[in-house]
């Protein structure tokens, strides 16, 4: 474990300010699930819509107040303080997709990093009530219970889960199908929630192409606290200094068999 600042370790408060920004994000995107919206597309061509901006509008504004001297990193209004060591990094509704089509599988994402490392993360589903947290050096919790990965160690009897395969290049796509045809079951859509799922032991594998740190970020604490093992493709750890290609397992030997696959072994 890196030296992470007491103020982290010692101290609960940190975690419950990470709490309340995900509970004033879920007051802020409740009112508009499943009703009429505008849907924007933005300069990459996926969508935004008014709830997105508030949520992350609502928790940019705690987190000005708290903790003046923390950079920000949000989806929706990018950078503040960028040279911070402490970042908070957002993404108020990670599976805008879904949530503009009424599916309750997107969630709220919220992390903080010290010095690009994740030391804390928080999937909510504001929708379900569920969330998930998981801070360095304490065991995952989901709805305040102890969660833990799965003990299935064989692909043949694993479930892999990604978000979209269109999102893939030729060769992610490729190498994807060959994980999938190894598992014995494969879901699509996942986003957030397949981490968490990973993490609460009802998928054993998760993984995505390029995302951003906002996107990753907060999964990193919540997948390792409860038993999980997450990296880029080539089994590197995460940080947050750029895009990266993640994957997730519940165990070493399923990240390890995972690994090869992805890489064509």
């Amino acid at each position: 474990m890196r030296d992470i600042p007491a103020f982290l370790q010692s101290a609960d408060d940190i975690v419950a300010f990470a709490n309340h920004l995900a509970d004033l994000a879920g007051e802020a995107i409740r009112p508009y699930f499943r009703q009429p919206l505008d849907v924007e597309s933005k300069a990459d061509a996926s969508p935004v819509t008014v709830a997105d901006r508030a949520a992350e509008a609502v928790m940019r504004k705690a987190i000005e107040a708290e903790f003046p001297d923390h950079g920000i990193f949000g989806e929706e209004y990018g950078h503040a303080r960028p040279d911070a060591p402490w970042q908070w990094i957002l993404d108020p509704i990670d599976g805008t997709k879904s949530f503009v089509t009424g599916l309750p599988i997107f969630g709220t994402l919220v992390a903080l990093t010290y010095e690009f490392h994740p030391v804390l993360g928080i999937i909510d589903q504001p929708v379900t009530r569920d969330r998930w947290i998981g801070a360095e050096g304490r065991p995952t919790q989901h709805n305040g219970r102890p969660a833990r990965t799965s003990a299935v160690t064989d692909l043949a009897g694993a479930a892999v889960m990604t978000t979209y395969v269109d999102a893939f290049t030729d060769s992610e796509q490729a190498a994807f199908t060959r994980l999938r045809k190894s598992c014995r079951i494969n879901r699509m859509s996942g986003d957030c929630i397949a981490y968490a799922m990973v993490a609460s032991g009802f998928a054993e594998i998760a993984l995505d192409g390029r995302m951003q740190p906002y996107d990753y970020a907060a999964l990193v604490p919540v997948v390792s606290g409860a038993g999980g093992i997450i990296s880029d493709w080539e089994g590197r750890p995460l940080d947050t200094s750029g895009r990266a290609r993640v994957v997730a397992a519940a165990n070493p030997a399923l990240h390890r068999a995972a690994i090869e696959i992805l890489a064509g072994a």
